[in-house]
């Protein structure tokens, strides 16, 4: 992706996330220089637990056909988790465009609830894991849906409209996109670990390669280590 895209979106997603009235935090505007200088003094844990923006095409460099927004919001880390007291826990806003596919992958770790917040029906494909953590194309899924337990064959396809959740333990195989319009996605889960708790069906990147043709309105946080 080049960074005029990726600013572009940024700017875009800002606004598509306030038109269902949240707003981010304050770190989210802090230019780059100022984001250098604050986790050097009062804002480490932001550098420390990966928080930010984050905006991937999955390496494949077809954005709109498969990719996905994300903001890291809050996040523990895996120290806390190993000794299973502290900050267990982890926050994400997130906008899956219409018709724009997150491709098929499964957490180790991690437990998440993925909550529609608005705009159009989020789709989500769903397997169990086989003993060996493949793809069960059998099995039926189990899920909780806001408490109450939902079955479907593998591979059937979940749809949450505004206000819907669903509980996706480590294992489960999912793929999701966005049905008749764009839509606004909460996520609340255990620690986040993206660089090594996702588990792709496709031998597929998490993160962009990014041409810098022009300047980084804001960091993703796959640039905090080169930037940072």
């Amino acid at each position: 992706m080049e960074r005029s895209q990726v600013n572009e979106i940024l700017e875009e997603s800002d606004r598509f996330i306030r038109s269902f009235g949240y707003v981010m935090p304050p770190f989210a505007y802090w230019s780059p220089d100022e984001m250098r200088e604050r986790v050097k003094s009062d804002a480490g844990s932001i550098l420390a637990n990966r928080l930010g923006w984050d905006i991937t095409d999955y390496g494949q460099g077809r954005f709109d056909d498969l990719g996905l927004f994300l903001f890291t919001v809050r996040n523990g880390s895996a120290e806390d988790l190993a000794r299973g007291q502290g900050m267990l826990y982890a926050e994400k806003i997130m906008i899956s465009r219409k018709d724009q596919l997150s491709p098929m992958h499964r957490h180790v770790i991690k437990a998440e609830d993925i909550i529609n917040r608005g705009g159009g029906k989020l789709v989500l494909e769903l397997f169990d894991s086989a003993e060996d953590g493949s793809i069960d194309a059998d099995a039926e899924v189990s899920v909780l849906t806001d408490g109450a337990v939902r079955k479907m064959e593998a591979g059937g396809l979940l749809k949450l409209d505004p206000g819907e959740s669903v509980t996706l333990m480590p294992g489960i195989w999912h793929a999701f996109w966005g049905e008749g319009a764009d839509v606004l996605i909460g996520e609340v889960s255990t620690v986040n670990d993206d660089l090594t708790d996702n588990v792709f069906r496709e031998p597929i990147g998490r993160f962009s390669s990014i041409i810098e043709n022009e300047k980084p309105r804001h960091l993703l946080v796959s640039d905090y280590d080169a930037w940072l």
